[in-house]
């Protein structure tokens, strides 16, 4: 038997490999900044190159080994591409980071509907298409792997507030995804796990950071705060690392206690 390991070598990513969507900003550069600190050779990924460049710079100003390719994850052939590239400049996926994602806020009754489309073809969609590319040509075939999908509280209930239907939809569907995959594929030796986060600072949650809008969210909070730049950090490296190696199907919450309000 091998000698047990300690902490810090169960979350050492050192010569490991992780590709990173929606990388470019926000928690998905968080999420890349936590994996390339603790090791791990970094590809990222969103739809914009110069948004790309931009993050690739910051990560390589810390000394993070990181590689960046432009995708429109609703489009099946660029998924295939940018699983293509993954595979020639990183070798074997270890690590798969579905983080990219689009909302929309209408009412319900007004939701166009290439709205909901979009929202449900990236949110969704893209997250099955990648995850299958990725299990099927790196993972399965080595019998290992991480996966770490990004849901959101809004996978947990309604909001009247928010009005988002096709966002709150497609998270939810992410969240029942991520269980159906961690099943399936358990027994190649992937681990598929969800984060939820709450209310963090970002572009797509700009407009409940409003002043006079974010206030009232803030007192319902147990820990009385949204969401900083080192918030996701410690999650998605349990679930990525050999720390979470006997977690899987999980829904991992984090959102200042949010989830854990009755009737929030």
């Amino acid at each position: 038997m091998s000698p047990a390991r300690t902490v810090s070598q169960l979350h050492d990513l050192t010569g490991r490999t992780a590709l990173v969507t929606g990388g470019s900003r926000g928690l998905g550069l968080q999420m890349a900044q936590a994996l390339a600190e603790a090791g791990a050779r970094v590809l990222i990924s969103s739809r914009k190159q110069g948004d790309l460049d931009d993050a690739a710079a910051t990560l390589r100003a810390d000394g993070h080994a990181v590689d960046t390719f432009a995708a429109d994850g609703r489009d099946d052939v660029q998924v295939g591409a940018l699983v293509d590239h993954a595979l020639a400049t990183l070798g074997p996926v270890d690590i798969l980071v579905n983080n990219a994602g689009a909302t929309w806020g209408a009412p319900a009754q007004d939701h166009p509907l290439d709205a909901w489309d979009k929202v449900m073809d990236l949110n969704v969609r893209g997250v099955f298409l990648l995850s299958r590319e990725v299990a099927r040509r790196s993972m399965i075939p080595r019998g290992q792997g991480r996966i770490v999908n990004v849901s959101s509280i809004a996978a947990l209930g309604g909001s009247g507030s928010m009005q988002a239907a096709a966002y709150h939809a497609s998270k939810g569907a992410v969240a029942s995804l991520t269980r159906a995959l961690a099943c399936e594929w358990g027994p190649h030796g992937i681990n598929v796990n969800a984060i939820l986060p709450g209310v963090f600072p970002s572009r797509m949650a700009r407009h409940l950071l409003a002043p006079g809008t974010i206030e009232p969210i803030v007192a319902q909070l147990p820990l009385r705060r949204v969401g900083d730049d080192e918030g996701l950090k410690g999650a998605v490296l349990l679930l990525a690392s050999d720390a979470g190696k006997h977690i899987t199907g999980v829904l991992l919450p984090v959102d200042g206690g949010a989830s854990a309000v009755v009737g929030a």
